[in-house]
């Protein structure tokens, strides 16, 4: 297990701005806005030499037992039950505050290694602050200034004190370990990202899956905020799901917050290779549900429709069929889609909506032989030729398969602009039919062979 750490304190000192530094990427939102993390985030954290897992939590705040703000406070205990050491930030220029003194005897109860950090303490401002920590009883505190990376050697020695030796084990290699190095590359987690509407009940359905309340739910729209990624063995295989805030319609995002989120959510769908879009059964197909796919589609990720709240629908089979044929017309760019009935809270569907995402990642890993896929597009060709354009007949030669992820494939033809949309829809449709790629986003890109005869010049008469 590697070494953990999880990063606390009061809201707005700071605790995300470390986390990024600390990972070296940008994965936690930030802003100005005290309260912005709400669930508490993992990453693998990395400081000089040092190696280790670091844990973002929500501000540690003051609430009534069952509100939104006592179950983020639950979450922050959840973390520092599973760290090995515990970074308290402070804000150096705001001093300390009596929320600091009452946190700091909640860190001291941990009964866990403490690393005392005055952050913001860029310049002489926070000087005074770093100062009024000694009277915490932590220690002597590290100023550093997370924003602009300074006294990020401080932070070093002390991380490096708390730390175990590493152990040298050797590093020799023989031909096992690469076969084994082989098989887990494909043995690694299916990256899941579960998209959709506010309240369509995403939260809800991960948790359930992982038997446990990991993730902050609330019937309040907009709880979730940034994209969290919660580990998943399902009946022995590894699922990386990220939970994401909700998407509404461009025109009714104001805030600069939600934008943050928004993005966050974009940015999770285009890490992942199977995305599940949640939609509500009592609000189906509405135009941001379909807006949504559509934008999967165009990011080339496999698609999972999990129609959620089904527990309120009745038990009506027919139901089932109709949702079928409903998301068939409406989405014909992924036709043939994977669409399960699921409800959250009740559990049901969880075992279908899962063999859905590995049935739709092992499509949209697919690939077809060369000498299959020539059969076909003669046969397609044969039954509808390419229209004429411009008086001049297409020529199409042959087609191959590029990559997989999604299928993608290249058609060698003459004239690749004059090639009618309407016959690429055509050969796409037949392909995904004949080769059985339901759902899965298919692309066929147009080549031109080259002309032998280009070089000769025309005699002249």
């Amino acid at each position: 297990m590697p070494f953990t750490i999880a990063i606390i304190g009061r809201p707005n000192v700071g605790k995300s701005t470390l986390f990024n530094r600390l990972v070296g990427q940008k994965l936690a939102l930030v802003d100005d806005e005290p309260g912005v993390t709400r669930d508490r985030r993992e990453g693998e954290g990395r400081l000089g030499d040092l190696e280790f897992t670091v844990i973002d939590t929500a501000g540690l705040d003051e609430g009534v037992k069952g509100s939104l703000t006592a179950r983020m406070q639950e979450q922050t205990e959840a973390a520092i039950g599973l760290a090995d050491a515990l970074m308290f930030v402070i804000d150096a220029r705001a001093g300390l505050t009596p929320n600091d003194r009452a946190f700091a005897d909640f860190a001291r109860r941990a009964n866990k290694p403490v690393i005392l950090i005055a952050n913001k303490s860029e310049g002489k401002q926070g000087d005074a602050g770093a100062m009024e920590a000694y009277a915490l009883g932590l220690g002597e505190p590290i100023q550093i200034s997370a924003e602009h990376g300074e006294g990020l050697s401080d932070l070093y020695d002390a991380l490096r004190a708390l730390m175990p030796e590493p152990t040298d084990e050797g590093q020799e290699f023989d031909d096992d370990d690469v076969i084994a190095q082989d098989e887990d590359i494909a043995k690694r987690p299916i990256r899941v990202a579960i998209v959709g509407r506010p309240n369509a009940g995403k939260s809800t359905l991960i948790n359930h899956v992982l038997g446990e309340e990991r993730l902050l739910t609330s019937a309040e729209a907009g709880t979730t905020r940034d994209s969290i990624s919660v580990e998943i063995n399902w009946q022995g295989r590894d699922f990386r799901v990220f939970d994401t805030a909700g998407l509404r319609r461009r025109s009714r995002i104001e805030q600069k917050l939600e934008k943050l989120s928004v993005a966050d959510a974009l940015r999770a769908v285009r890490f992942a290779e199977v995305v599940v879009l949640v939609m509500d059964a009592q609000n189906k197909f509405e135009e941001q549900d379909l807006r949504i796919a559509d934008l999967i589609e165009r990011e080339g990720r496999a698609l999972v429709i999990a129609v959620n709240k089904w527990d309120l629908m009745g038990r009506r089979p027919d139901l089932i069929s109709a949702l079928r044929t409903e998301a068939d017309h409406l989405l014909p760019q992924v036709k043939g889609m994977p669409i399960v009935a699921v409800s959250g809270l009740m559990g049901e569907g969880v075992d279908r909506l899962m063999s859905a995402i590995e049935q739709a990642y092992a499509v949209w890993n697919r690939r077809v032989p060369t000498a299959s896929l020539n059969r076909w597009f003669e046969q397609a060709v044969d039954a509808n030729p390419p229209p004429a354009v411009s008086g001049r007949r297409l020529k199409l030669n042959y087609i191959t398969q590029a990559k997989a992820r999604p299928p993608s494939f290249v058609l060698f033809c003459s004239r690749a602009d004059a090639v009618p949309q309407s016959y690429l829809r055509y050969l796409i449709n037949s392909l995904r039919e004949y080769f059985e790629l339901p759902g899965t986003p298919v692309r066929i890109a147009l080549r031109e062979k080259a002309n032998p005869f280009a070089h000769k010049r025309k005699r002249p008469s």
